[in-house]
């Protein structure tokens, strides 16, 4: 069961259709209204969040299973997942600490059974379709003409305004 406590919503699409340029608008607007967001992006790449040539990457390239890196200002953990193929989304939504969070927005995993927002531009040249779930509860999109279900909303990616204010209505419903 994924993570109830701290409400989880997608922002899914094509790669190059926004999905980063959206969510650095739609995170400081959430901030500015009170709402404290995590966020958990998946990437199809190598990620390392260490410096090469640091003590810290230095030992955990040294074996350690699990590298915590901390200051007065952040901290980082680390976790080695050679044994495993993608991210569990459910364990990582319950690695935050949820008392300290209104909602976590998840770049990618757009196969998980959560709600989401699916971001779609034409000039990608891929299918709407494909990425349409029984869990997207809104079309982002430059064409606000897309043939979409009456119960998808359709809002505009250009007015991140509009899509924050979605965003809360949300966060309003899953909190009562």
């Amino acid at each position: 069961m994924i993570n109830k406590k701290t409400p989880l919503l997608g922002i899914v699409a094509y790669s190059g259709t926004g999905k980063t340029t959206l969510l650095k608008q739609l995170i400081p607007y959430l901030r500015q209204r009170g709402v404290r967001t995590g966020l958990i992006k998946h990437t199809h790449h190598d990620v390392d969040v260490d410096t090469p040539g640091k003590d810290s990457f230095v030992l955990r390239k040294a074996g350690a299973d699990q590298t915590m890196i901390a200051s007065s200002s952040r901290w980082a953990l680390m976790t080695e997942t050679p044994e495993q193929d993608e991210p569990n989304l459910e364990y990582l939504a319950a690695r935050f600490d949820s008392n300290n969070l209104d909602m976590i927005l998840v770049e990618g995993f757009k196969h998980e059974e959560i709600d989401k927002i699916m971001l779609y531009r034409k000039e990608t040249g891929k299918s709407l379709e494909s990425l349409i779930d029984l869990h997207v509860i809104a079309v982002a999109s430059d064409d606000l003409f897309i043939p979409v279900s009456q119960a998808i909303s359709i809002l505009n990616i250009n007015e991140v305004d509009k899509v924050g204010e979605f965003v809360l209505q949300w966060l309003k419903n899953k909190q009562n």
